[in-house]
């Protein structure tokens, strides 16, 4: 079976008691001066002058009027002096340079500029706001290099200028000695690259350092300060994994994933007595878990995916099982082998449970239903073997349920429509049996269902209708049989169907084309990357816990039809090829006869499949229309008649062989029949021509698999995104 690759994003927004404190440090230093501070008071007219050359007056904020403080948003005055000590802009919509004149408030003890438009680099002047204890620049367009003069800000406690692409060059080595009350630095999403300074290695009053989606590189050293927050994601770092037995009683999140570290797991790790997530996926690590492995109940993220750790999985995540928080244990993407331990169905608390991409093998749990707040669970890619466990319908909550590629056998059992909230249902790739249940009718949530490649048969019965979500269905690769009902095309929101390598007879229903938005919509190809077969559509999951968790999925798949390989016959009927949005066709080897409907509405096709069939008449013309054609093939048919070199089918040698009475317009003489191959049988695949084979391959089946991916891995590096988040 050939896959597309799906996305699943999600987010954590959980915060460690101690990280919050950090989250709200501005909050509680503007309070501690609110006893200095007064709205009331006549703003310094020298302040207001250099606020006003900052931000042209044309564009600044329309509460800037007038001399009382109150008036000006954003800006905060000595109750005395009137005095500006603090400035906080963010999401103003302001663009430009950072105007010097800001740094002739040298009262200064607050800037905040973040989430704007700002251009340009730094203002080497902000070195003179010697009162200055917070600094946060984030999210601007900002570029160039940290400024020296920053090293005169002695009583800085948070720095903060992540989400500036273009600011980088080496972290300057004074960055861990200007200031001993620093306690927050931020320069993640940005472009510094070298090693991390030694000094930072030492700062006792460091408590939150974030550094990722950066380029930095050398040995990851252990740190010796009492820090809260470490991320280090997404950069080049290298070494083995140290213990930060520093913060044994202090770091409630670990972040190093997307590096290049190598060696085991430390048993040391389970020292971090405070940890709430960790997170070292995408590295190198290898070798078994250590059975001394054991977290505290404080854990919430556990994701040691995409690395090369071998062995059985832990039989003991955490020291109580029971009054564990864990949330997502994602163990996916290594070379686990054995069964899947019974104590993972301990985890009161789970929500998501990624396992995919294992060697494991044996059953699933039946006591995987005692996990009520389950709510995603990929076991894809394994060696499991026996039946969908019937007391799976526990998680009432499930999400989504990934069991495919794998040895499973039975029946899909109609229990199962006590899962009436889930999503994504993927059987695919195993040994399944039977019929679909009509209680499925009863998953009325369903988005995407994917039950190719088993041995399912039956008539498509009428609980599909019952999934008005539904924007991606697969039963390819089954024993189903019988007519296909008029329903078919009809759903609102359906991107793919594929029926492929069925026993269906009968007639392509000629009803109602016009359900399916995605079918209908031709200006999609706008939003869809130039490669074929790549079209990407966002679907959401959003999960409300008291942790704040979204979880978030991408599916990559073509808009299209396909009903290749089965027994229909009669003709095509003229509403299909009026759909706008359809990207892929896949009619071929079928017993389809009489002549193909006009080509002309079809501005988004990009793969069209007519082979093996017994259509006759004139091909379509106006095929020079379709810019976005990629994939033609009409062989081995019954069309006759001549084929003129402008109509642009020259774009596709080879697309017409097996069809004798057909004649080709060529160079010099006119007319070229588009007789048989030379080797009796050799297929589409085995031609000469500009379409590669493994673009061709879509045109036998087109369907996806499910695939889940780690915490805090970088978007910039490769298609899987998941990240933490902790303010």
């Amino acid at each position: 079976m050939r896959f597309s690759p799906m996305e699943l994003n999600w987010v954590s927004s959980t915060c460690p008691c101690k990280t919050v404190k950090l989250r709200f440090l501005p909050l509680l230093f503007l309070l501690l001066l609110g006893s200095h501070c007064s709205g009331s008071v006549d703003i310094n007219q020298a302040d207001k002058a250099s606020l006003l050359l900052f931000q042209d007056p044309a564009h600044a904020p329309s509460t800037w009027v007038g001399s009382n403080c109150s008036n000006w948003k954003g800006i905060t005055c000595h109750s005395r002096t009137g005095r500006v000590i603090s400035v906080n802009l963010t999401r103003m919509n302001m663009s430009g340079e950072i105007h010097p004149n800001l740094c002739k408030i040298d009262s200064l003890e607050s800037l905040v500029l973040s989430e704007n438009n700002f251009t340009g680099e730094i203002p080497s002047c902000f070195g003179w706001l010697q009162n200055l204890r917070t600094l946060d620049l984030s999210h601007n367009r900002l570029s160039g290099l940290l400024p020296d003069t920053f090293i005169r800000l002695r009583q800085l406690r948070e720095l903060v200028l992540n989400g500036n692409q273009d600011l980088g060059g080496p972290i300057p080595w004074w960055v861990g000695n200007f200031s001993t009350s620093l306690e927050r630095l931020d320069l993640s999403s940005n472009s510094f690259r070298g090693e991390i300074p030694e000094s930072l290695f030492y700062l006792n009053s460091l408590k939150h350092l974030d550094l990722g989606n950066n380029y930095l590189s050398g040995i990851l050293r252990d740190f010796y300060q009492s820090i809260v927050f470490l991320n280090l994601e997404s950069n080049s770092l290298s070494g083995t994994l140290p213990c930060f037995s520093a913060g044994a009683q202090s770091l409630t999140v670990l972040n190093l994933a997307n590096n290049s570290l190598v060696g085991g797991i430390p048993t040391c790790i389970a020292s971090l007595k405070e940890l709430t997530h960790l997170n070292i996926s995408f590295n190198h690590l290898t070798y078994a878990i250590p059975p001394r492995l054991v977290f505290s109940e404080k854990l919430v993220v556990l994701d040691l995916s995409f690395n090369d750790l071998s062995g059985p999985l832990p039989t003991k995540v955490a020291e109580t099982a029971d009054k564990s928080g864990l949330v997502l244990v994602d163990l996916s993407h290594n070379r686990f082998s054995g069964g899947i331990p019974l104590k993972i169905t301990e985890l009161k608390s789970l929500q998501l449970l990624f396992l995919s991409y294992n060697l494991l093998t044996g059953e699933i749990p039946e006591r995987i239903g005692n996990l009520t707040y389950l709510q995603v669970v990929d076991f894809s890619h394994n060696s499991l073997s026996g039946s969908i466990p019937l007391n799976i319908v526990g998680c009432f909550q499930l999400l989504a349920l990934m069991l495919g590629n794998n040895n499973l056998s039975g029946e899909i059992k109609p229990e199962l429509d006590a899962l009436d909230s889930l999503k994504i249902l993927d059987i695919s790739n195993n040994g399944i049996s039977g019929e679909i249940p009509l209680t499925l009718a009863g998953c009325k949530s369903l988005e995407i269902v994917d039950f190719s490649f088993n041995n399912l048969s039956g008539n498509l019965n009428d609980a599909i209708t019952k999934w008005s979500n539904l924007k991606y269905l697969s039963l390819a690769g089954n024993k189903f049989s019988g007519s296909l009902p008029n329903w078919l095309l009809t759903f609102q929101m359906i991107q793919m169907i594929d029926l492929s390598s069925n026993k269906f007879s009968g007639f392509i229903p000629d009803g109602n084309f016009n359900g399916s938005l995605s079918f209908n919509n031709g200006a999609i190809l706008n939003e869809v990357p130039s490669e074929p077969f790549a079209a990407s559509h966002d679907v959401e999951i959003k999960i409300s816990v008291n942790n704040d968790l979204s979880f978030d999925y991408h599916l990559s798949s073509v808009v299209g039809i396909d009903l290749s390989d089965n027994m229909l016959h009669g003709q095509i009927p003229g509403g299909l090829f009026g759909l706008q949005g359809l990207e892929y066709l896949n009619l071929s080897y079928n017993f389809l006869d009489g002549q193909v409907p006009g080509l002309e509405m079809m501005l988004s096709l990009r793969a069209l499949d007519l082979s093996h069939n017994s259509l006759s008449g004139q091909i379509p013309e106006n095929i020079s229309i379709l810019k976005d054609l990629t994939l033609l093939n009409l062989s081995y048919n019954s069309f006759s008649g001549f084929v003129p070199k402008k109509e642009g089918y020259w774009r596709f040698p080879g697309a017409f062989v097996g069809n004798p009475n057909l004649c080709l317009e060529s160079p010099g003489e006119g007319c070229e029949a588009a007789s048989l191959p030379a080797v009796p049988g050799k297929s589409f695949d085995e031609m000469d021509g500009p379409i590669s084979v493994w673009v061709f391959c879509v045109s036998a089946f087109v369907s996806f698999y499910f695939s889940v991916v780690a915490l805090f891995c970088s978007d910039r590096v490769r298609n899987y995104v998941l990240q933490t988040k902790v303010m």
